[in-house]
């Protein structure tokens, strides 16, 4: 019986990737009805922890950016990869790894995906090659963010096995962001330079291709979107800085006041209450902005998929662990596969990492494992519908930035592969030293 309620789970996770974005949370919770009814099973917990993190996550980056903040981001953002354009393909995703570690938030590259593609048009550059691995930066980084929702639940299950949240950090920062300029090096020599590629120059005989060199805009940053932003990353520091004196590790604060999850809530609302008083936003149109309706979405999509993978997890946990625990106990790499192929379906990191990793930590696969295969829940590049992917291929008027007819092959699925293999076995040196 337990295969067939699998088959229902795996048809609504396909239900709601049909409908595509909020859909997949509406598919989910449907799932938990029929798994509830149909069979009889008593549906999982319901992951409030990971919903309330991502709002107040959410509710501070929205007021940031009606503030103007984001936009002050995107001008530093452009700046920085106009200095050096030449070196674009490495400078690109190094903005959007950073901009999601410090927004906790892989919209944030929606940005910066016009300025990438423009300029290595202007500099001959394939703009496929920074394009790609600059959204597969912006989407692994959330691995290394210390205010997104996956990592913070993955940190809270890792406590109950003896590490912390500091020492996830400490692991899975530097393996991701060195599996990321190995994935740019590799993205550097892919396809033909744009003067050899015979689609750019049909696209540019056509006059399909803009090539008019617009004039850097000098416009003045107002200093409230400077203030939202001082504002926001000092709340970020005070989080991290709390969490680092009330870990096990440090120990600076024996009895704290506040749990972790608490403390992220709070003070991400009391940012969000500071840039709206001292950067003068009407907190009324904070409702309509584009991260916030996103970061909603985001909110539905991990209630109905995380609760219809804990529903069927947690009534067949002595099944899973007599069918994977052997595997996983002797191949613990072989947890990479399974994250890497559940977040294509799942599109979202935190859905992938509150519906399989308490079960494979229940399996008694090693912290370090664990760990190391985190990084491989961002593999939302290898289906082509992800908005950022699709969002770098239409602002890339070349042509180089293409859906093949195959759907797979698409200029982003080497480069991301190659980062996310290359961040496991970063994560497994790393943990190993640390842990």
């Amino acid at each position: 019986m337990w295969i067939v309620e699998l088959l229902v789970v795996l048809f609504f996770i396909w239900l709601g990737a049909r409908m595509g974005s909020i859909g997949i949370g509406f598919a989910g919770g449907f799932g938990v009805l029929v798994l509830a009814f149909g069979f009889g099973l008593e549906p999982g917990a319901i992951p409030v922890d990971v919903i309330l993190i991502i709002m107040g996550v959410i509710a501070a980056i929205a007021a940031m950016q009606e503030a103007g903040g984001l936009d002050y981001l995107v001008h530093i953002a452009a700046n920085i990869l106009k200095s050096k354009p030449k070196y674009i393909t490495f400078l690109a995703p190094i903005v959007t790894y950073w901009m999601t570690i410090f927004a906790g938030t892989g919209h944030t590259a929606f940005s910066t995906l016009p300025v990438i593609a423009e300029v290595a048009k202007r500099e001959g550059i394939r703009p496929s090659r920074p394009l790609s691995i600059a959204t597969v930066a912006s989407q692994i980084a959330i691995t290394a963010s210390p205010i997104s929702a996956a990592v913070v639940f993955f940190s809270s299950e890792l406590e109950k096995v003896g590490v912390d949240y500091v020492e996830l950090l400490m692991i899975s920062i530097p393996s991701s962001f060195l599996a990321v300029m190995i994935g740019a090096v590799v993205a550097n020599f892919m396809g033909k330079d744009l003067k050899d590629d015979p689609i750019y120059q049909e696209r540019l005989a056509k006059g399909q291709v803009n090539i008019e060199v617009e004039e850097d805009n000098q416009q003045e940053i107002p200093a409230e979107a400077k203030r939202s932003v001082l504002i926001f990353a000092l709340s970020i520091i005070c989080v991290v800085f709390y969490a680092t004196a009330i870990s096990d590790t440090i120990g600076l604060i024996k009895e704290p006041i506040l749990s972790r999850n608490d403390a992220i809530v709070t003070f991400m609302l009391a940012a969000a209450s500071l840039i709206t008083l001292l950067c003068k936003v009407d907190a009324k149109r904070i409702l309509n902005a584009a991260t916030f309706k996103s970061g909603m979405s985001a909110c539905i999509c991990v209630l109905g998929v995380a609760w219809l993978g804990t529903t069927f997890v947690t009534a067949h946990i002595e099944e899973i662990n007599i069918f994977a625990g052997g595997i996983l106990e002797s191949n613990p790499w072989t947890l990479a596969v399974v994250l890497f192929f559940a977040s294509m379906l799942l599109y979202s990191q935190a859905a992938t990492t509150k519906a399989l990793m308490p079960a494979a930590l229940a399996l008694g696969v090693s912290p370090v494992a664990a760990i190391a295969a985190f990084s491989a829940v961002s593999a939302l590049f290898v289906l082509p519908t992800y908005p950022t992917l699709i969002a770098a291929v239409e602002f890339d008027d070349t042509g180089s930035t293409q859906i093949g007819k195959l759907v797979f092959n698409h200029p982003f699925l080497v480069p991301g592969t190659v980062t996310i293999v290359a961040a496991v076995i970063l994560g497994f040196v790393f943990g190993g030293i640390i842990l």
